[in-house]
Order: structure tokens, then sequence, then C-alpha cells
């Protein structure tokens, strides 16, 4: 079975055919650069552009970096432009895409559930933690497998700062910093987290997760264990893909 996601984040708008029996695109992922600024407007554009570049007629999985409500409300925009607020996206989106039924989902949990069914998650109980660590650091939280969604934990206060601000990839582009300079702020994330929550495991996603040879080695003293995502940066598209069937 082939539905479409589509991952809208704080750098590109990116999207393919999910095929669900394997958890894996079934086309070659589509990439346009997410506009400045991201206005509900413009991004609809680059959305559509997606998914017309493959011609697709069918139901759609939109990922938002920001939290989601009943599969349709946006309420919160920490990366895109703050008049995507009170949008209902399903219907915004769904029009500008010729009436396509379309889910919107928060960007980690998508990544999330796609990790738990196809990835490092799988078949993994108790309490499980997916960080995505890109423009912003997002998360998904699990319990025995059942999601609880829109936690945002990428916004929790770390030494006086939004913690995203510090530790995602973003901020260690913006700042030159090292891997090791880096990893010591994530391992300062990490255990603000485990203290809240003190998960089994975490999995590191995002596009950063293609390349955790580079740090995660160097994060020491979490009592967790710790892995990279292993649909790395296409999990949002899978999982998007996967929310769409439960529209």
């Amino acid at each position: 079975m082939h539905i479409f996601g589509v991952d809208i984040g704080g750098s590109g708008i990116k999207g393919a055919p999910v095929d669900l029996d394997l958890g894996d695109l079934a086309d070659e992922r589509y990439k346009v650069l997410t506009p400045h600024p991201s206005t509900p407007d413009s991004v609809a554009d680059g959305v559509k552009e997606v998914v017309d570049h493959f011609g697709w007629t069918g139901p759609v999985g939109i990922t938002f970096p920001g939290v989601v409500t009943g599969g349709a409300t946006i309420r919160t925009a920490a990366n895109v432009d703050k008049s995507w607020i009170d949008v209902d996206a399903r219907t915004f989106l769904g029009d500008r895409l010729g009436g396509l039924p379309v889910t919107v989902v928060n960007d980690a949990d998508a990544a999330g559930v796609a990790e738990m069914r196809f990835g490092a998650g799988r078949d993994r109980q108790g309490t499980v933690i997916m960080l995505t660590f890109g423009t912003g650091i997002g998360s998904a939280l699990f319990c025995d497998g059942v999601l609880v969604p829109n936690t945002e934990l990428g916004h929790l206060e770390l030494h006086g700062h939004d913690a995203e601000t510090r530790a995602s990839t973003k901020a260690k582009d913006d700042e030159e910093l090292t891997w090791e300079h880096w990893a010591k702020r994530v391992t300062k994330y990490l255990a603000h987290v485990e203290m809240l929550f003190s998960p089994e495991l975490f999995i590191i996603g995002g596009g950063v997760s293609r390349k955790s040879q580079k740090f995660l080695h160097l994060i020491e003293d979490i009592k967790a264990e710790i892995v990279p995502a292993q649909l790395q940066n296409n999990a949002g598209i899978v999982g998007a893909a996967m929310r769409a069937t439960k529209a």
C-alpha cells in the first residue's frame, strides 16, 4: 500500500510516496527549500510543488513543526511563521492540493511512530523518547508503544534558555561548534529529559542521525540506551503517510 508523506521543516519541505508494507520510501524523495517568510500561503505552495512533482492524487499525510490538535489545527509555530497559529491546516492544505484528503501531524510525532513501527523502537516497551535534532528539537514520547502527542520537549527550559536554542543542530551550525562541544550540550539536555521522564531508550533522529558516529560516543553519564534513528531523516515522511491512513 502506497500513501504520500510530506515533511515540513524549518529549512526544507520534502516528500515521497511511501510503501507502508516496507516502511520505506517508494520513490526518491523530492525536496524544496522552506520559504521565508514561511507563511501558510508560501509553505502550501511548497507542499503543492512536492506533491505535484509525483502527480499524486490520493491521501496525503503532512507533518508540521509545532503542536497539531485533531489532525488539523496548528497551536504553536516555533520555527515557521506565527501566522500558522490557529489555522485549520487540514482544510487549508487540502484545498491547496485540489481537495485531496489531508492529515496533519506534529513532525516529531510522525518520525516517532515510524521508528516505533519500522525502526529503532520496534518491539520496545516501557518509556521511549524520540528526539529529532534539526532547526529545532522535536520530541515524541511513547509508553509501551502508545504515543503521547505534542510533547514539544525541545522547548524545555535548560539553564535559562529554550533548550533547542542551545542544543539543536542549527545552534551547532550557527555557533560553529565542534562535535565535542555540541555533544556536551546535548548531554546536558538529555540528562534533563531523563530526570523528568526516566526513559529506557532515547532514539536520536533528524538529519544529524546519519552522522551519529561523530557524536553518540561523546555522550556520557546517561542511564538510558541511546541509538540513532534507523529511518534517519525519512522517518517524518514515513510517519506522515502512516498517520494519513488513520484519517
